[in-house]
């Protein structure tokens, strides 16, 4: 079971992110597929939730691609995915204006799956890096250093 679950979990990243199926949600998510991920407005259940992810970065990261740095087969259910996005803010993030900035973010995804499709995952990625390399968020070096 874990070859085929690191399979679906792979599509997930390089047809569904990178390839932009985003049709392809309704294969691989389940209808009652959870996302936990603190980073991420709630959108919602199922395959449905996930498109609603998917457009607000697609939309803000046109050119985003996803490379998996390791994947891991933890249980029979369970795979674990360390990864790196790289992309160019060209569109609206959660109400910041583009800023023409590359970012480069890396993360980690942990996927339960059953009977082909993802049930449930947790995301864990740096979201205050990505707002620090596009200026949204100063860096906390900076930030320190001003305040002296």
């Amino acid at each position: 079971m874990s070859a085929e679950s690191k399979a679906v979990v792979r599509r997930l990243f390089e047809e569904f992110w990178n390839n932009r199926e985003r049709a392809l949600a309704d294969e691989i998510f389940a209808a009652s597929y959870i996302h936990h991920d603190p980073n991420t407005p709630e959108f919602g259940k199922g395959p449905e939730g996930q498109k609603k992810i998917f457009d607000l970065y697609t939309a803000a990261f046109p050119d985003s691609r996803f490379t998996i740095e390791q994947m891991i087969a933890a249980e029979e259910d369970t795979v674990v995915t360390r990864w790196t996005v790289r992309g160019t803010h060209k569109g609206e993030l959660l109400g910041n204006a583009p800023t023409g900035k590359k970012i480069t973010v890396t993360g980690t995804h942990i996927c339960r799956v059953t009977g082909g499709k993802i049930v449930e995952s947790w995301s864990n990625w740096d979201a205050l890096g990505m707002f620090q390399q596009l200026g949204i968020v100063k860096e906390f070096a900076k930030a320190k250093r001003a305040s002296r």
